[in-house]
């Protein structure tokens, strides 16, 4: 049985730091990607990272903030959330795809598993 479980997520102020992780269990995946839903807006990309020569995307509003990472031994990947800013209060999930071949990774439709997310909350 396939699982994303996140953890890391929790309150803090602006212009601090937290670090999410993603445990996989069932599968190996070729993407694994981070997408946050913040209420009443669409679920957006934030960044994602390749299993296969670790290449990574950002989202233009994330880029130089936040910092995506990987340890293939454990299935996990992280995120590393610098610099945070209230409009970076979201619910933060984790997303999986199967396959490695080339897709547009900011839609949500290509990945196949998501977990349940975690919230991350900035104060001003």
């Amino acid at each position: 049985q396939v699982q994303l479980v996140e953890s890391g997520g929790g309150l803090v102020q602006a212009g601090g730091s937290l670090r999410l992780s993603c445990a996989a269990s069932g599968r190996t995946f070729s993407i694994m990607g981070w997408f946050r839903q913040a209420p009443g807006k669409e679920r957006e990309f934030v960044t994602a990272i390749r299993s296969s020569g670790g290449s990574t995307y950002y989202a233009d509003s994330v880029t130089g903030r936040f910092t995506i990472s990987r340890d293939i031994a454990k299935n996990t990947v992280y995120l590393q959330l610098d610099s945070l800013k209230p409009e970076d209060t979201a619910v933060y999930l984790c997303a999986a795809r199967l396959a490695g071949t080339r897709v547009a990774i900011t839609r949500t439709r290509n990945y196949d598993y998501w977990g349940q997310g975690t919230q991350v909350t900035v104060s001003s």
